[in-house]
């Protein structure tokens, strides 16, 4: 075993190398633990980037009021066109109560649901502001899908 030391012979503490203390080991393991949540993030981000998957808090939804039908469609095909979204519901005539001009007014609307990324939100607002045809601007919530509920 001698031959082994002198082909490889190992630092010692009078060159500059030391072991690590108990101090730089747990200031090592706390930083560890600090990092964790930051860390799991990008990991998830990252892999969700690379395999076009899920992440949980990543999708939203987005809704848009619509004058009519036909403006609904439109403002719908624009949107996965441009894929903006990966689905988009159109929900049937409903009816809307609002103050214009401090008179209470009644009209009907259509209802778009979109389920979007929460990426891609700033540019799907973005197209519907620039649309004349929407009612209200878009107002979106990030939600978190549940497996098995």
């Amino acid at each position: 075993m001698e031959w082994l030391s002198q082909r490889c012979p190992l630092p010692s503490a009078a060159q500059g190398w030391s072991r690590p203390g108990r101090g730089t080991l747990l200031l090592v393991l706390t930083l560890v633990v600090l990092m964790y949540p930051l860390l799991r993030g990008l990991a998830l981000q990252l892999h969700s980037a690379l395999t076009g998957s899920y992440i949980p808090g990543s999708s939203s939804m987005a809704f848009i009021n619509c004058l009519n039908e036909q403006v609904a469609k439109d403002i719908a095909r624009a949107i996965m066109d441009k894929k903006l979204a990966a689905q988009v519901n159109i929900l049937p005539k409903s009816s809307a109560l609002y103050f214009w001009k401090g008179e209470l007014e009644e009209s009907t609307e259509i209802l778009l649901i979109v389920k979007t990324r929460t990426s891609k939100i700033g540019e799907l607002s973005n197209y519907v502001s620039k649309t004349t045809f929407s009612i209200h601007p878009l107002v979106s919530r990030s939600h978190k899908h549940r497996h098995g509920q």
